[in-house]
């Protein structure tokens, strides 16, 4: 772990030090800094951002709370004062301790430990928040379904599957080898399920694959209408509304 010390006494910084290298081998100080400004330069400028600050209040150019309403700390930060008074004033900054000097070993191991406890509890955070990010950007597709074909289930995986369709009511799947099987979900349901990459809505009533268009024509009105493989008699026109999407979906969408 990297510590950073915010000390404007010579003797107390070294004292600080020598404690902190004495108690905890695993503690590495990464900065010793003397001032308001020289604090704010430093955490903007220097790429290894400690992992906790030991603060004292009162500066040579100031009080350590200026650094506040500069910068923004992300660290545990411990606030090392000869005084009592400014106890509230360090914990409005969110310090999640406050020493009084001299610090005795009892305070200081106090302190470390909230400083570890308070790390391990972002770092919990961040594995939870990397875990959904890359639950919503990695969602899984249906890769398969399966059917009721007669007395039989039938199991078609999405690859094999050229346009789905509704007609009187029901929701059918055409596979590109001309098997039809009726569904027992709505075709709004079946828009969800599938990657937008190979599929996609033309109409309230058609869902076709990339694989599946045979050709493309335009129409009066600049309606656009398809030819699909296998041939089928259903409409096959794309609605106005998702025309441009449709053209640039056709252009990119299984890159």
């Amino acid at each position: 772990m990297n510590a950073l010390i915010i000390e404007d006494e010579i003797v107390a910084q070294q004292a600080l030090a020598r404690m902190l290298v004495n108690t905890y081998p695993d503690i590495e100080i990464c900065g010793i800094l003397d001032s308001v400004q020289a604090t704010v330069e430093w955490l903007q400028n220097t790429p290894t951002y400690p992992d906790m600050i030991f603060m004292d209040v009162e500066l040579s150019d100031g009080k350590c709370f200026d650094i506040f309403e500069r910068i923004e700390i992300d660290c545990p930060v411990i606030m090392v004062t000869a005084y009592d008074n400014y106890a509230i004033k360090a914990f409005e900054v969110n310090s999640v301790d406050y020493l009084l000097k001299p610090i005795g070993p009892a305070d200081l191991q106090r302190a470390v430990e909230r400083c570890r406890n308070r790390n391990r509890e972002q770092n919990i955070h961040l594995k939870e928040l990397k875990a959904m990010i890359t639950s919503a950007t990695t969602k899984r597709y249906k890769q398969r379904y399966l059917l009721r074909y007669n007395d039989k289930i039938v199991m078609v995986d999405t690859a094999q599957i050229a346009y789905f369709y509704s007609e009187d009511g029901g929701t059918y799947l055409m596979t590109a080898s001309g098997e039809r099987y009726l569904m027992d979900v709505s075709l709004d349901v079946v828009s969800k399920e599938l990657d937008p990459s190979r599929f996609f809505r033309i109409s309230r009533s058609c869902i076709v694959a990339d694989s599946s268009i045979g050709n493309v024509a335009k129409r009066l009105g600049n309606r656009i209408k398809l030819t699909l493989k296998p041939t089928s008699n259903i409409d096959t026109f794309v609605s106005r509304s998702k025309t441009a999407d449709f053209l640039a979906w056709l252009e990119h969408g299984n890159q």
